[in-house]
């Protein structure tokens, strides 16, 4: 089916369950209860869920494939971000256009890059990528600013010269993106007892991709040309040796990865029709760097298991502030409240970054694979119990 079988059509399945189920699987707790601050099934949330999936599922093609590290993805990402408000701006505010320029114009940047760093390997391969994201990031942010318009950032105005639809809304605003017609922002809340699950178009749009994305992953994965990638990451010296010039498959494997981030950034515009030169930071790579390899390097569902932890704790834990807390411990002796709370205020809200930092020490101490390894262990554990109880069962019952 689709090409795929056994194991990797199970995968594919999980994802689809896991992306279109998504508002009720997020949203575990009643929308009035103490516990709801930590339900993430709203719209723009889910959203930023699969789209950094996409994104870690295109860098994964490079890291977890050829071991070629590079921090500086977040320059496609913005690339494809500026890509698609441009399309908005110039041409309609149908998203199909801007993604398609955007997913191009990313892989033609990183076919640029690409062919320069990837003379290099190792550390001097990621310095290279790392310099040419920051200098792509002060481009943006200051020579290149008639076109991305600087700090302020690249957005849609009421004059923009928008060659099919209008320039002005219905109601006098500047119009919303939309699929042939279909708002991206449009949402519809169902109720059920004290629980609100809300659909968005925008969402399952993304979500969509995101299973297309994963789909050509898989098939990457399993083709020759991912066997020939894996090669590379083994040994690329003894291929080499044998006559072999490597440098088309690694190249190729990065403008693949190049194109899976300016799909991201075109997602991100289509949601948000706006484009900062902040995407462009390495704190953006770094980010996509540590989904990665929290969720598990070179397995197939590890990078969006990774990009939705990392995402939730960003967008969950770091709403949690000092007020919370008190309601949480409110119940204690004064002093021993006050002392709890002052603890655990520097592991949430801005310090969610000291809680994510010393849970990503731990996967990479005890979890090398990351979360796909702790499942995978798991799953074992439990196969192994569930057999020694059959086995002992079998032993208890009297010979005939």
């Amino acid at each position: 089916m689709l090409g795929i079988k056994g194991k990797d059509l199970t995968l594919l399945g999980v994802v689809a369950v896991l992306a279109l189920c998504a508002p009720f699987i997020l949203n575990p707790f009643p929308q009035d209860s103490a516990m709801a601050q930590f339900n993430a099934g709203y719209p723009d949330l889910m959203q930023r869920f699969v789209i950094f999936g996409i994104f870690a599922v295109g860098f994964n093609i490079l890291f977890g494939l050829t071991g070629y590290l590079s921090f500086g993805h977040a320059a496609f990402l913005g690339v494809g971000s500026y890509s698609a408000v441009w399309m908005f701006k110039l041409l309609s505010m149908n998203v199909i256009p801007a993604i398609i320029l955007s997913v191009i114009v990313a892989g033609l940047f990183a076919l640029l890059i690409g062919f320069i760093s990837l003379r290099r390997s190792g550390i001097y391969f990621s310095i290279l990528t790392l310099a040419f994201a920051q200098m792509s990031f002060n481009l943006a942010y200051s020579v290149l600013t008639p076109i991305t318009n600087g700090e302020t950032g690249l957005q849609l105005s009421l004059d923009d010269p928008r060659v099919l639809g209008t320039s002005v809304s219905d109601t006098g605003g500047i119009p919303v993106t939309n699929l042939f017609g279909l708002e991206m922002r449009e949402t519809t809340t169902m109720y059920f007892g004290d629980w609100a699950f809300q659909f968005s178009n925008g969402y399952y749009f993304c979500a969509v991709l995101l299973l297309v994305s994963f789909y050509i992953s898989i098939r990457i994965f399993r083709s020759p040309f991912g066997l020939m990638l894996r090669a590379v990451k083994s040994n690329q010296t003894r291929l080499n040796y044998t006559g072999l010039n490597t440098r088309p498959y690694t190249l190729a494997a990065f403008v693949i990865s190049g194109m899976y981030a300016g799909l991201a950034g075109g997602l991100l515009a289509s949601m948000d029709p706006l484009a900062g030169a902040e995407r462009m930071q390495w704190t953006a790579s770094g980010e996509v760097v540590l989904m990665t390899i929290l969720g598990g390097a070179g397995t197939l569902i590890g990078p969006v298991l990774g990009a939705g932890f990392i995402k939730y704790f960003e967008n969950i834990f770091s709403k949690i502030n000092d007020n919370v807390l008190h309601q949480w411990f409110g119940g204690l002796p004064e002093g021993l409240e006050n002392g709890l709370v002052w603890v655990a205020e520097h592991f949430v809200g801005s310090g969610w970054h000291l809680t994510l930092g010393l849970l990503f020490m731990l996967v990479v101490t005890f979890l090398p694979g990351g979360l796909v390894e702790g499942g995978t262990r798991i799953g074992r554990l439990i196969r192994g119990k569930t057999r020694r109880a059959d086995e002992k069962s079998a032993q208890s019952k009297p010979a005939e």
